[in-house]
């Protein structure tokens, strides 16, 4: 009698990959090892993309914190310094959601920016 080796495991084990890799293209949703290989390449992607994505949402604050500081006469770099002299304390992100949804408020926040680099320069 021949052994056994994992019958239902190992149709599971297919199965889950295969449904894994629905909507791919070719082989890669047809066949079981170029699937494995495709989902987990496709994992790789995910973990390295879910860091990135950290990145370009910070880059993304900073260009519109960067326009909205030169339209108030004053450039990134020397609005945080200045922020950072005035030991305000806010992140990047909720900087751009006030200077988008509170124009007056960010107004403030520039005048006091620009007072504290400038007192700091001198």
């Amino acid at each position: 009698m021949p052994r056994a080796r994992n019958g239902a495991a190992r149709h599971r084990k297919k199965v889950r990959i295969l449904k894994a890799a629905r909507g791919y293209r070719g082989a890669r949703s047809k066949q079981y090892r170029t699937a494995k290989d495709a989902i987990f390449r496709a994992g790789v992607y995910a973990f390295r993309d879910r860091r990135a994505r950290k990145g370009d949402f910070r880059s993304l604050w900073v260009t519109r914190l960067s326009a909205a500081c030169e339209m108030r006469g004053i450039g990134y770099s020397r609005f945080i310094y200045g922020l950072k002299q005035a030991s305000i304390i806010i992140n990047r992100k909720m900087l751009s959601e006030i200077a988008i949804d509170d124009p007056a408020a960010f107004d403030a926040i520039t005048e006091i920016a620009k007072a504290n680099q400038a007192a700091a320069a001198a």
